[in-house]
């Protein structure tokens, strides 16, 4: 199995095989997978392979045929690549783009990856290990924001004005809790004027999560620094009085690329380039498409959540640390200016601005140019059909720069061969 290249100085993240849990290696994950499970949509079909130029816009029959070579030759090839979350592979509360990559893959390989919670510290009992603790300690540059993100991985190949394609396969938590926080940057705390943390208990059995208790933050004035810890207390630890269980959404609110822009960016309002679009159905599945604006793309993930509601009302999701599969493409001829979002029914785009009106007009324009240029509509057509088919919402409302989706169901194209 191919971990690293020694070849490249930026590859040391990998780890050795027998440091995973047997349950979690790549290779018993995949041993476990139909070939078919890689021919999930048109555009992961479209996206598969390394060794020869496959493109977005082909026959159906086609594409499912090279999907199905391309994906035996990922298999047989053992391109798995382990990136573990460490203080030498986490950076903290940033984007910037002049960040060296601490992981070189190619087009259409399989990393397991590890996020953490910048959340840990609302009950360190629970949800810190010996490895998370050690990124407390050790990644002391931070900031503006708060997110920790894992990477930058490059992927040789991509260039400017390419599209990255991560196609989730599989994601677990690290640990079996998580912490929802309303924050004093939530849309209700001028009603509610405090600051409180619900911890919740995961079963992935029953894929469920239920709250084990909650108490109000007194810390701190105000919940404003991400690493702060609170000590355990059971005496103020309140038992959840109503008995819920909500089913479990893992996903990561954060995912993109290097930024154009330079400098230190801060990782709270997401972009052109992703990062912390907070949407909650970027989960196993799923594939984001974003659009590479440096060379190697230098993709990276954080922000793991187990549940989130559209808007994210309090201020934050269930926030946990989460460990995922993802495998990566280079896609040449699908170019994008914002993200897009693939799930096996809709094609998902988005739209980002301080005021929630021009985030939803974005959004809108997103998908118009989407049916014009990927599906090949005129605009009067595309206009038409986003007011009788396509599902607009919220996605955040809590991070600056706030965000709206338009979701349009696949189902309503005939089918028709794809030619370029």
């Amino acid at each position: 199995m191919s971990e690293h290249h020694p070849d490249h100085d930026h590859d040391h993240a990998a780890t050795e095989p027998e440091s995973i849990d047997p349950a979690l290696h790549p290779s018993q994950f995949l041993s476990k997978q139909s070939r078919r499970a890689f021919l999930t949509s048109m555009g992961a079909a479209a996206a598969l392979g390394t060794h020869t130029a496959i493109g977005f816009l082909r026959h159906p029959e086609q594409a499912q045929a090279q999907t199905l070579q391309a994906a035996d030759e990922i298999r047989d090839a053992g391109n798995i690549h382990i990136l573990r979350a460490t203080p030498e592979t986490c950076f903290w509360g940033f984007f910037n783009k002049e960040l060296p990559p601490v992981l070189t893959i190619d087009s259409g390989d399989i990393v397991y990856v590890e996020a953490l919670t910048h959340h840990a510290g609302d009950a360190p009992d629970l949800l810190m290990d010996a490895g998370v603790r050690e990124v407390y300690e050790k990644v002391t540059d931070r900031g503006p924001g708060v997110h920790i993100m894992t990477g930058p991985i490059a992927v040789r190949g991509a260039e400017v004005g390419d599209t990255l394609m991560v196609r989730i396969l599989k994601t677990e938590p690290r640990l079996p809790y998580g912490s929802n926080l309303a924050a004093h940057w939530g849309y209700l705390y001028d009603s509610f004027k405090k600051e409180r943390v619900t911890i919740y208990k995961f079963d992935t059995t029953s894929n469920l999560a239920q709250p084990a208790f909650a108490f109000d933050f007194k810390g701190r004035a105000l919940y404003d620094q991400p690493e702060f810890i609170s000590p355990p207390d059971p005496s103020a630890r309140e038992t959840i009085k109503t008995g819920i269980a909500l089913p479990l959404r893992p996903h990561f609110g954060v995912m993109g690329v290097a930024s154009q822009e330079s400098g230190r960016i801060n990782s709270i309002p997401p972009g052109a380039f992703g990062g912390n679009i907070d949407n909650w159905r970027n989960g196993a599945g799923t594939s984001m498409y974003y659009p590479v604006f440096n060379r190697g793309a230098n993709f990276y993930v954080g922000d793991s959540h187990m549940a989130q509601g559209d808007a994210e009302l309090s201020g934050t999701a269930i926030e946990a640390s989460m460990n995922a599969y993802l495998q990566i493409f280079v896609i040449k001829d699908f170019p994008i200016t914002n993200p897009i979002m693939e799930t096996a029914t809709h094609w998902i785009t988005h739209g980002f601005n301080e005021d929630l009106n021009k985030a939803m007009r974005q959004s809108a324009d997103q998908m118009v140019d989407f049916l014009q240029s990927k599906r090949q509509m005129s605009a009067d057509e595309a206009y038409s059909l986003i007011s009788v088919a396509v599902d607009f919402g919220v996605t955040q409302v809590v991070d600056i720069r706030q965000g709206c989706h338009a979701a349009l169901p696949k189902n309503v194209f005939l089918p028709t061969p794809y030619s370029a």
